[in-house]
């Protein structure tokens, strides 16, 4: 679930690499705009709540199969030292990535339950560059793309994912298909953030001002400032741009 969640809201995400107002329509998607006719923020509160607590029951889960001493931290590193079997190093990238997210994670989600109405491409932009998110973000992207892309990996090795009748190649095409996908990710989720860290700088001066898709320009938004607002003509506010 976690994994599909995060591919899914990866590729959400990457709409602004089609255009501002892409991801305008995306956010509002999520806030239940175009199912219900109004924006309800506490949608995503309730969705980034519902996915906290599975991220959090994972954790747990999973902390159970960490070294629990010193003691049997250095048996596990002697042991994947002399082994030097992949797949065991690669656990041990899960243990680290994992417990990284254990904090990214947390804030990123915290963020989206607290300011739920804090998502678009000037909101969003605005977080990353202006509130000094991006290493943040930067260093989530990695630890996620990488603990899922091998999870998943160690997933379909467990319960013997069959994609040719040959084992060796079998698990040959696994291991390159996990790197695909960690690739694939990665470059979608750097070149998205590289986006975003250019419309924060541009959009640096007028943190705040949240974002009017095109085919509003023609009527005053009541999220627009007052200033911007009071020097806007009367004409521009006739629906359909009559004057």
């Amino acid at each position: 679930m976690l994994v599909l969640f995060i591919w899914g809201h990866m590729l959400l995400e990457s709409s602004i690499l089609i255009s501002k107002d892409a991801m305008y329509r995306v956010a509002r998607f999520m806030d239940g705009y175009y199912v219900f006719g109004a924006d309800y923020p506490f949608l995503i509160t309730c969705a980034a709540g519902m996915i906290l607590t599975i991220f959090i029951v994972h954790a747990a889960l999973a902390m159970r199969k960490f070294p629990e001493s010193y003691r049997s931290y250095r048996a596990f590193r002697d042991h994947m030292a002399t082994f030097r079997h992949n797949d065991t190093s690669l656990w041990w990238l899960q243990v680290w990535t994992g417990f990284s997210l254990f904090f990214l994670g947390s804030v990123h989600m915290i963020a989206m339950m607290t300011r739920p109405g804090d998502i678009g491409p000037y909101e969003s932009a605005d977080r990353i560059v202006s509130e000094w998110m991006w290493p943040v973000y930067a260093l989530l992207l990695i630890a996620v793309h990488l603990h899922a892309g091998v999870g998943i990996y160690r997933l379909a090795v467990k319960w013997g994912l069959e994609v040719g009748p040959d084992p060796a190649a079998n698990l040959h095409r696994l291991k390159l298909a996990r790197w695909i996908i960690i690739g694939f990710f990665l470059l979608l989720g750097f070149t998205s953030l590289g986006v975003y860290i250019a419309i924060g700088i541009e959009h640096r001066d007028h943190k705040g001002e949240h974002y009017v898709p095109s085919w509003e320009h023609g009527t005053i938004q009541i999220n627009e400032p007052k200033q911007a607002a009071a020097a806007v003509p009367k004409t521009s506010q006739l629906a359909g741009g009559e004057s």
